[in-house]
């Protein structure tokens, strides 16, 4: 569902369209009544049906969306999120899980979620990304990959400023992004020896310690330690160079140590097609690559672009994961 008062239910509802396009079948996890209210508003021509079991799905898709109901309890006010519709929003996530983790859905796709209104009722987790890791009993932390066709990026430290993320770099942090990273690039992406890239933190790759140690004292040594492990690596190399397109043909992702340095790479090449994937889950989930969009919500301005790539790619891994069970 993502955030009710967000462009997740009008994004859905434009997802749909593209049935005809190859797009896998899908099911939202929302509020029927929302859903069909919207797209009147919008003017989109999206019949929405109420399902009771996910395999209704396959025979409703062609003529309709199909929604397993989450009742959304709170008049819904496009742009501004209410509290007391986050105990629905974080319910739809635990029932995604659930139904991926017992096969009744391949994999779990999210709408963007407003945190802040999920932390006014009480949620306690950063985001989407730990508390999957929670409901997933996960001993180890989940690492975040952003896609586009032309570029894979993990942000070695994510959502925090730029000053606690530089502080916040370790060797073994970017041992175990690189770690995680290779086993999806395997398993998931079907690319036998993965190639990883580690983007320098300071200018020049630090200069020879000129414009700083952390390249030297931390990036270099988890550099090592993944090759050890007996992983292609190239870098620390500088940023700045990293994502040209000459290079990129060089890497199968990119390891960077802060949030802005994997996205604006990312987003300058393909805004609208950037998929957010979680690596190191018993499932597939993926999401797309942007927020909420608040400011526009309920205006029908919202491009689908990302959560139909998004679908795309859950829908890849899944069968590529189905294969290699089989195997």
């Amino acid at each position: 569902m993502g955030e009710p008062a967000g462009i997740g239910g009008e994004i859905a509802l434009k997802a749909w369209r593209h049935r005809a396009e190859g797009l896998p079948v899908f099911f939202a996890s929302d509020d029927p009544a929302r859903l069909t209210a919207l797209a009147r508003q919008l003017e989109l021509d999206v019949p929405v049906r109420e399902i009771e079991q996910t395999e209704e799905a396959a025979g409703v898709f062609a003529s309709a969306l199909p929604v397993l109901p989450q009742v959304v309890p709170a008049p819904v006010v496009y742009g501004r999120a209410d509290p007391a519709n986050a105990r629905a929003v974080i319910a739809s996530i635990e029932r995604a899980v659930s139904l991926t983790l017992t096969g009744e859905a391949a994999a779990v796709v999210t709408n963007p979620i407003q945190k802040r209104s999920l932390y006014e009722a009480g949620f306690r987790h950063p985001g989407h990304t730990e508390f999957l890791a929670e409901l997933a009993h996960l001993r180890a932390a989940p690492v975040m990959m952003l896609a586009t066709e032309e570029l894979r990026v993990i942000p070695v430290t994510a959502h925090l400023p730029l000053r606690e993320a530089i502080a916040a770099l370790e060797t073994r942090t970017i041992v175990h992004c690189g770690r995680v990273a290779a086993q999806a690039l395997m398993r998931d992406f079907g690319i036998a020896a993965p190639r990883l890239a580690i983007a320098a933190l300071n200018p020049h790759a630090g200069e020879g310690g000129s414009l700083g140690r952390e390249e030297a004292e931390i990036l270099a040594p988890a550099a090592a330690a993944l090759r050890e492990a007996g992983i292609e690596v190239i870098g620390p190399a500088p940023a700045d160079t990293l994502f040209h397109e000459a290079v990129r043909a060089g890497y199968d992702a990119a390891l960077c140590m802060y949030h802005d340095q994997a996205l604006i790479p990312l987003k300058t090449i393909d805004f609208d097609g950037g998929v957010n994937i979680t690596l190191g889950l018993p499932f597939v989930r993926t999401s797309p690559d942007h927020g909420t969009a608040l400011d526009i919500a309920g205006r029908g301005a919202a491009r689908e672009t990302s959560l139909v790539a998004a679908l795309r790619l859950a829908a890849e891994l899944a069968a590529r994961r189905a294969a290699a069970a089989q195997q």
